[in-house]
């Protein structure tokens, strides 16, 4: 049976891997609508390859070269905010919203109110409009499949369980590449060391957000809201193999941890097939290779971005939506060079550091609190 995708960031690394196991499959699968932010070039080779129906930039400046590289085709083609919109409410089976940042929100929330299956990828979506989103998902009557590794792996380990049952959730981070540097290796760490992962290939900004644990961070917040066992039944663990994604421990004293290889394609190809399987092409776990897992407690001193995250969580409001928004602000300001590493978690302290106003109720007040919240840590930026 043929079934219908649209892929929302289709040339970043979740829509790369969604599409390679894609064409593994490839009479299976009927290509709706593939996105991007500003690759024309790229989204058309895409778009041409697996017969979208409409290709999307999010960059109307773009929409030209999109035009050019399509003519001829029968591939519709638009641009801009809104076109991302109603790309994204087309009716499929499952959309995948791999748009990194705040930029995702309304697309994902789009699809959301389309009633389909999503298989969220954008972490920001979660922590900046939690309480939103989940209430539309089941106004909507849709579903959301979570396809982060660690938020996949506890929805594998749940199933079957009733959440009541479950005494701890446990998030394993990696550490980063720097998890072993001492504070002045840190203070001078540049942009290409931040985004060299050890373990994961995956774009600059959430390879920054690793290096800082502030990927770490945002996923304990996106934990909360699609797994409501209470926030004091969340914890981080630094687990520098990257075997086990995470862990649930159940009051009768069993815990059930996922493990797979580090290849994002696996909980991708999770929720693809969704409640079934499907291969692959990764290469199985050699545990006798491995030899041996290690776990560390996060350290908060060096890294405090797990700490502030979770205190945004703690203090809800809108300060899980400026906690995101301060950090991609400041990401971005340190992979321009503009400042050093350890500045990025101090920005968002800063940012932090007011009072907080009530939770937004609608994803237009979850965008006025961004462009706040964005404003408010340029001009920490400006005056640092």
């Amino acid at each position: 049976m043929t079934r219908s995708i649209s892929i929302l960031g289709a040339t970043g690394s979740v829509g790369a891997s969604t599409l390679d196991l894609i064409r593994r499959e490839r009479d299976k699968w009927r290509v709706a609508a593939l996105t991007a932010n500003s690759s024309a070039d790229e989204l058309a080779k895409l778009a041409i390859e697996f017969g979208a129906e409409i290709a999307v930039v999010g960059d109307e400046s773009c929409l030209d070269d999109l035009r050019i590289a399509l003519s001829g085709t029968g591939v519709e083609v638009a641009g801009g905010a809104q076109a991302l919109r109603e790309a994204a409410a087309r009716p499929v089976d499952i959309t995948v919203g791999a748009i990194v940042g705040c930029a995702g929100l309304a697309p994902v929330m789009a699809a959301i109110e389309q009633g389909g299956t999503i298989a969220l990828a954008n972490k920001e979506a979660l922590v900046s409009a939690g309480g939103v989103m989940t209430a539309a998902v089941a106004r909507h009557g849709a579903t959301l499949l979570p396809v982060d590794s660690e938020h996949n792996a506890i929805f594998q380990c749940l199933q079957g369980n009733d959440m009541g049952e479950v005494n701890w959730i446990t998030l394993t981070a990696s550490g980063g590449p720097f998890r072993e540097w001492s504070q002045a290796q840190l203070d001078a760490a540049t942009p290409e060391q931040a985004v060299a992962h050890p373990n994961w290939d995956m774009g600059a900004k959430i390879s920054v957000d690793s290096a800082t644990m502030m990927n770490k961070g945002l996923e304990f917040i996106e934990a909360h809201h699609l797994f409501p066992v209470g926030l004091d039944r969340l914890r981080i663990i630094v687990h520098p193999q990257s075997v086990i994604h995470s862990m649930v421990e159940y009051r009768d004293g069993s815990t059930l941890a996922q493990l797979g290889p580090s290849d994002m394609k696996v909980p991708i190809a999770s929720c693809l097939a969704w409640p079934k399987r499907m291969e692959t092409g990764c290469q199985p776990l050699d545990l006798a290779a491995i030899g041996e897992l290690s776990f560390f407690a996060p350290d908060e001193d060096r890294f405090p971005a797990t700490r502030l995250a979770r205190e945004a969580v703690h203090e809800g409001g809108s300060a899980p939506a400026t906690l995101n928004a301060a950090n991609e602000v400041a990401v971005a300001a340190f992979l321009a060079g503009q400042i050093g590493f350890t500045r990025i978690a101090a920005i968002v302290a800063e940012a932090l550091n007011r009072d907080i106003d009530t939770a937004p109720a609608t994803l237009d007040e979850v965008l006025a609190v961004d462009a706040d919240a964005r404003l408010r840590a340029t001009e920490i930026l400006e005056k640092a």
